[in-house]
């Protein structure tokens, strides 16, 4: 069912069979510095762990320091890839975060503040049914450690009584993040109880609007992890050695985990000068036999492009996260969008193969980025991996990575001692893969040629060579579609549906919650088409799917629509009906059934 909400259109809060709340969207704002998302992040773990499906969202302002920050959870008992568009708690710090999110406040909802600092315009919530919940963050933080810094963790506390889940989850995370600084655990926990026991103590038999609460369930076999870390956790189990980066919102906490764990995982891991020197060291580390990987957003990937293209003609396999930002130049380093799709397919003077595919969920990350090492191995080519600041920082809840799919493919190496006495490194194949060898193999010299080369690669400019040499390295794109083709798109939903939507990347998520909140009988009328393989274009495969559709509406995070103009290019299927967001916000799952909506599809 839809209700509304502020005017505009909210898919309904799902019930269990007790009237609990089973899908519910929290909040937490103040200034940079007020330890923000260290709480947000510790209560979607409270969540987490009392077993429910949780989805993050973080945003914050494109400045050094200061500037209004929030997190935000959606927490569910079914599976959530997305947050919502209202808000039912919101955890206010200051003043400011009341300003600028009440709006989005539902009715029935709760706002838990400082009144000792500041006080909301009371008319106005109560008209909207609002509960204020009054809790003297900065005294209580006073009196558990003599300073205002654990204001969060007071909140913390007090929003655990609210929902009625035991303080003992939010202690156990204070202990597990505090671990490094034992003196400060015990402070911690006393800032956690004080909250909690504040809201028991003056709210709990009171008369109010606001129903949310929250019963201990089995946790399930799954994980809580952010979409950039699942990447690099991909990256690991394919047996990358290698990883160069620099420093790029909203890429930088892949090259936080990979420098993590690049002593225990023994990967050499390198934080290069600037992203020219980033690439250029992952050539090399590729060249002489590791698997390498860099990642990086739009602006750090131009500078990648010269070398993009020696990796082209050169046929060496790297991988390369770009997680996408609004743009051009600077653009909005801290915000989403999926602006970079053109750019990706076309960067680097000349033709070359490369496979760029993007994933969709938190899963795909980790999945893809296993096979994106082996694509790149086995086609001798960069492969890219399209991600955006919603799904590379969104952190959530997935089942846990499965091992056993992971499978290592380094492609056509020539072993040690078996290199042939006319070894050429660029031999002409019919499907344009030619062996390799690593450098210091008796035999297996060659030279690695910016310029057009024979093929042992020594420089030549001759025609017949240069058709030769073109040939080749495009037959390698084509034997890889036929590889990829399976496995190029999911068509998620009934096939007989009225509707198709076509999407790539993290707008999947987003419009899967949307259908799920709907009615069972309208749900059937949608399918979605997500395409995971943008390059090589799945040509056949989308046109079949496509013309079989009695409708089709594209949803992308861009104002050109990308992707649309893609499949017009290679199927010459024009997509008329479009629902486009560019305002560096991801979507919403009530955002994409009120545009539905005035589409006439609800």
């Amino acid at each position: 069912m839809l209700t509304t909400a502020n005017g505009k259109i909210r898919l309904q809060t799902l019930m269990d069979e007790q009237d609990h709340v089973k899908k519910f969207s929290w909040k937490i704002g103040g200034e940079a510095g007020f330890g923000i998302k260290s709480a947000g992040m510790s209560f979607a773990k409270c969540c987490y762990r009392s077993g429910y499906h949780v989805f993050d969202n973080t945003e914050y302002p494109s400045l050094i320091r200061g500037g209004h920050n929030t997190y935000q959870v959606t927490v569910s008992s079914h599976p959530v890839h997305s947050v919502d568009e209202h808000i039912d708690i919101l955890v206010a710090l200051n003043k400011e975060t009341v300003d600028k999110h009440q709006h989005e406040m539902t009715e029935g909802s709760a706002i838990i503040y400082d009144g000792d600092e500041f006080q909301p315009d009371v008319v106005f919530f109560r008209d909207k049914k609002i509960t204020l919940l009054h809790v003297p963050f900065k005294k209580l933080s006073l009196e558990a450690c003599g300073t205002e810094i654990m204001r969060n963790t007071v909140a913390m506390g007090a929003t655990m009584a609210l929902i009625k889940l035991p303080s003992s989850f939010m202690e156990d995370i204070m202990k597990e993040v505090f671990s490094h600084k034992p003196a400060v655990i015990e402070s911690n926990i006393k800032a956690v109880r004080l909250g909690y026991s504040f809201i028991e103590e003056h709210y709990r038999d009171a008369d109010t609007d606001f129903k949310v609460s929250l019963s201990v369930r089995e946790k399930g076999h799954r994980m809580y992890v952010g979409g950039n870390e699942a990447q690099a956790i991909g990256a690991i189990a394919a047996g990358c050695n290698f990883y160069s980066g620099y420093p790029m919102t909203p890429s930088s906490s892949i090259l936080h985990y990979m420098a993590s764990k690049a002593v225990s995982e023994g990967i050499i891991f390198k934080h290069a000068e600037d992203e020219i020197a980033v690439l250029n060291m992952a050539l090399g580390a590729s060249l002489v036999g590791a698997r390498a990987m860099v990642g990086t957003s739009g602006g750090g990937f131009s500078l990648m492009v010269e070398t993009l293209g020696l990796a082209g003609i050169t046929e060496t396999p790297v991988v390369i996260v770009n997680c996408q930002r609004p743009g051009p130049a600077t653009g909005m380093p801290t915000w989403t969008d999926q602006g970079d799709l053109r750019f990706i397919l076309h960067a680097a003077q000349g033709e070359f193969p490369r496979i760029v595919m993007a994933p969709g969920d938190i899963e795909e990350c980790f999945y893809l980025t296993v096979e994106a090492f082996n694509l790149a191995d086995r086609y001798q080519m960069p492969v890219i991996l399209l991600s955006d600041k919603t799904l590379g920082e969104g952190v959530g809840t997935v089942p846990i990575f499965d091992e056993k799919k992971v499978v290592i493919d380094r492609g056509a190496f020539i072993e040690d001692g078996k290199v042939p006495k006319d070894y050429k490194r660029y031999q002409v194949t019919e499907n344009g893969v030619s062996p390799r060898t690593f450098p210091g193999m008796e035999g297996g010299i060659f030279c690695g040629n910016s310029d057009e080369h024979d093929e042992y690669g020594y420089s030549n400019e001759e025609s017949l060579n240069r058709i030769d040499q073109v040939n080749k390295r495009a037959r390698k794109l084509e034997y890889a579609a036929k590889f990829l083709e399976s496995a190029s798109v999911n068509l998620i939903g009934p096939e007989d549906a009225d509707i198709t939507l076509v999407c790539w990347g993290s707008p999947k998520g987003v419009i899967v919650d949307a259908l799920d909140e709907l009615p069972l009988r309208v749900r059937k009328r949608f399918r979605v088409l997500q395409i995971v393989v943008l390059w090589p274009f799945p040509s056949e495969r989308v046109k079949s799917i496509l013309e079989a559709s009695k409708r089709v509406i594209l949803i992308e995070n861009n104002s050109e629509a990308q992707l649309a103009g893609l499949i017009r290019q290679m199927t010459g299927f024009d997509i008329r009906e479009k629902i486009l967001k560019y305002d560096g916000r991801s979507f919403f799952a009530d955002e994409v059934a009120q545009k539905l909506i005035r589409l006439k599809c609800l």
